[in-house]
């Protein structure tokens, strides 16, 4: 028996020769002299030759006439990965202009060529499946997915309380020995900031490439905790395997996590958002220089610390380096914890948050995907008097946006906050709730998902009926008389109130001190102290009845100058 390889009209031809007769294997040339060169072993079995050692020579003859290049994956596909179920997969990467790709995944085989160094094909829709399987990619080089499921694929994003590893909460110990679960996977983004997209994950997770992981208790105590309580809740109500994909980062605000056609698009954005981050650029670079002398100075005069100038958030980076590369990796929906670093600017939080969620669901080019989102924790010192409050406009622009942009919603953590520290450590609840209102919103279970929240209210004989939507089971008063309710006339004082429950959904709310009311507010402090619950166990939503003015509501440009002259 005689093998032979030769170019013809630019084929690559396998011949062996068989007594009298000679088999012919075509290849076309672009895809498959690479391909010989990297997977002799694959296409020769798949092709029923026996044997490829006779070939050795010849692949080397043919390294000189192609060279090989690797397809490559992103990093976010990795063994121990989950596939969204019920819609098309897109599985992408990069290959040599032309090459023949073939991805493999239980029954499924799919195919395309690489075009400008790029490939992509779509896995057709699948139903969950525990059963681990392997996906096949095919190339120029053979790459093996182990251990690949299908199921729920979760984003959880936002800043520091998202962040917050599970080993820093209460009773962590306890729950990560408990978090072993072969149906729950985790995947971390580390945190990259970068001017411009990227096409892949940068940087490193625990000093080694990121991958998916599967829940254990060596791999959950540093992951999130409020996104490992999520998935851990609702991997065991959907009995199904849950996958999910953290990239957050602490102290960031909304618009680092948008895109530079959103941000460049919106006039109002572009002027107090992108242009004022080149102003707080050049403030930044100023104090920097001068920093060194005043540091000096400082320690000259006895002064033990002198903080360094921190350079501003750049609109747009994390975006590019956290989110774009996970673009359009299936997913389900995303879970959402911020808004801290932009309660001074929560009446642009209404709109700026709302365009986030957009931008999101244009750019993953899968519909309006589920969203949902914490309210800010209660925090800062608890105050004798009702005020305004920048922290419960924020939480109200959360609830807005979230309404505005459909398939969205909140839960409440009222009762989980800390005056003195910013990252409260009972994460476990966020998680919970969030897994509810997943399961009520986007997998459409029958439950009570939400504590109470404002439906209309009612003004006669110098009191206020308030009347509640989601009171479940009825209305009750958690440790006493209700708290947390403030009233006010047509003047806009708020006076603390007296607040009653009359009916399974209804509170009476009056105070000696507001003859003819005309308007309530619940919760609405930094640090709100209330106590007014469903009897399915979750807390009502903090809300107010007015139209007062806010404030963090922009003044009119003529107004703005006349206090400024004062």
């Amino acid at each position: 028996m005689t093998w032979t390889i030769s170019l013809l009209n630019g084929d690559c031809r396998v011949n062996r020769a068989v007594g009298a007769g000679v088999g012919v294997f075509p290849v076309d040339a672009a895809a498959g002299l690479a391909r010989f060169c990297g997977m002799q072993k694959c296409l020769l079995s798949a092709c029923a030759f026996p044997r490829f050692k006779a070939l050795t020579a010849a692949f080397a003859v043919l390294a000189t006439v192609s060279l090989c290049a690797e397809v490559k994956l992103p990093t976010i596909f990795s063994d121990h990965m989950v596939l969204q179920q019920g819609i098309s997969v897109p599985v992408w990467g990069w290959a040599d202009e032309g090459e023949l790709v073939v991805v493999q995944y239980r029954d499924q085989v799919v195919q395309t060529r690489a075009r400008n160094g790029k490939w992509q094909v779509k896995l057709a829709s699948m139903k969950a499946n525990a059963q681990p399987a392997t996906l096949l990619v095919n190339g120029s080089n053979r790459i093996e997915l182990k251990n690949v499921v299908v199921g729920e694929v979760w984003i959880a994003s936002g800043q520091s309380n998202m962040q917050w590893a599970l080993r820093q909460t209460v009773n962590w110990q306890a729950a990560a020995a408990a978090s072993a679960n072969p149906n729950l996977r985790l995947f971390y983004v580390p945190r990259v900031k970068a001017p411009q997209p990227v096409a892949d994950i940068q940087g490193q997770y625990n000093n080694a490439k990121p991958a998916w992981t599967v829940a254990s208790p060596e791999t959950t105590p540093d992951f999130s905790a409020v996104a490992y309580f999520f998935g851990r809740d609702l991997q065991k109500a959907r009995g199904v395997p849950v996958g999910i994909i953290h990239t957050s980062w602490g102290g960031s605000p909304a618009e680092v996590w948008m895109s530079e056609r959103v941000l460049a698009g919106n006039p109002s954005y572009k002027k107090d958002i992108l242009d004022n981050y080149q102003v707080a650029m050049k403030n930044f670079e100023a104090a920097k220089a001068r920093f060194p002398e005043l540091l000096a100075k400082a320690k000259q005069s006895g002064a033990k610390t002198l903080l360094a100038p921190r350079e501003p958030w750049r609109p747009t980076e994390l975006y590019n380096s956290m989110i774009h590369p996970l673009l359009p990796f299936a997913i389900k929906g995303a879970i959402w914890y911020q808004g801290e670093s932009n309660a001074g600017r929560a009446w642009q939080y209404r709109t700026l948050f709302a365009d986030m969620i957009q931008n999101w669901r244009q750019d993953w080019g899968q519909g309006s995907f589920t969203f949902l989102t914490v309210q800010l924790a209660p925090f800062t010192a608890i105050l004798p008097e009702p005020t305004d409050s920048t922290w419960a406009e924020l939480r109200e622009a959360q609830i807005l946006a979230s309404k505005n942009v459909g398939n969205a919603g909140t839960v409440v953590i009222t009762d989980v906050g800390d005056e003195k520290d910013i990252h409260p450590q009972q994460k476990e609840p966020v998680g919970a709730r969030l897994a509810l209102v997943a399961r009520k919103l986007t997998y459409g279970e029958d439950i009570v998902a939400s504590g109470p929240t404002f439906k209309s209210v009612s003004f006669s004989g110098g009191k206020a009926t308030v009347t509640f939507g989601d009171a479940g089971q009825g209305l009750e008063a958690r440790g006493g008389d209700l708290k947390g309710f403030t009233i006010a006339g047509a003047d806009g004082k708020f006076a603390w109130a007296n607040a009653k429950i009359v009916g399974k959904d209804k509170v009476e709310v009056s105070s000696s001190a507001v003859g003819k009311p005309t308007a309530v507010r619940f919760g609405w402090a930094n640090y709100p102290v209330v106590n007014l619950w469903n009897k399915d166990g979750l807390p009502a939503h903090p809300f107010r009845t007015d139209d007062f003015p806010l404030s963090t509501k922009p003044k009119p440009v003529v107004a703005a100058k006349a206090e400024a002259k004062k």
